[in-house]
Formats: C-alpha cells, structure tokens, sequence
C-alpha cells in the first residue's frame, strides 16, 4: 500500500477539492457552494444517479441529499465526528512535517477501516448466497 500517493496529498488542498465540483447543482444563494463544500473536506463524487454525493477526501464519510441550506462543515462535523481534518485548528500548509505525518496516519486508518468493512460485506453476501445453495441441496432442491 502507498502511503503517500500524489492523487491523495493533492487532495489536502482546498484549490484541488474545489476543481471536483464541477457540475455540482448547487451554486449562488446556497450553504452548500462549491467552495463551502471544498473548505469542509469535501470532493464531488458523483454517479449516474446522484450528481449530489459529495465524500470527504480524509475520513471517506460520503454525504447525499443536500439541501441549499445545507451547512457543509456542520454537516461534515455531525456525520463524522472523528475527522481529524474538519477539527484541524491550522491551515494546511502551516502544519509541521510532524503534524502532516500524524494526520496522514490517522486518514490510513479510515482507509483501511473502509476497506475492511467493504471487504466483511462482500464476505457477508457471499456466505448468504452459499448458504441458500447449500440449504437447496440439503432439501432436494436442486
């Protein structure tokens, strides 16, 4: 695994989340601009079905649904509470080399966390569908 991959570190700065939100449907006379979204950690990620989901690039807590009034740093704060990078107190370039490494460590974690996670449910599927070919075979019902 790369710890520190040019795509992600990118991603620590504002100007770089902001160019995610193209087409974002939420623009003037709004809480959830681009760039209010951008200060708040956010990335656009959207699909074929939900040009609206946003997911913040350091815990991966991913947010749909948004209002216009929709505040994206409470939003971000009240869905995810331990993100380290919505309760950071500097901006980033002003962090130590000390700092940055520690909050890189901690965003690791997320990502393993949702990766392991990801993992379990495919397991878990997997197992339910064994176990109904298994219970069909066990009845005859072949």
């Amino acid at each position: 695994m790369e710890l520190f991959r040019e795509e992600d570190i990118k991603m620590y700065f504002y100007e770089n989340r902001l160019k995610t939100f193209e087409g974002w449907p939420f623009d003037e006379d709004c809480s959830c601009t681009p760039e209010n979204m951008a200060k708040a950690g956010f990335i656009h990620t959207p699909s074929d079905n939900c040009p609206d989901i946003a997911m913040c690039f350091f815990c991966l807590k991913e947010l749909e649904g948004w209002e216009p009034q929709d505040d994206p740093e409470k939003e971000h704060k009240s869905h995810s509470p331990s993100c380290q990078f919505i309760a950071l107190k500097k901006k980033v370039d002003e962090l130590t080399v000390e700092e940055f490494l520690k909050l890189q460590k901690e965003r690791q974690k997320f990502i393993i966390n949702k990766s392991c996670n990801e993992s379990i449910t495919k397991f878990e599927e997997a197992a339910k569908l064994r176990r109904a070919d298994i219970i069909k075979t066990a009845m005859g019902e072949e």
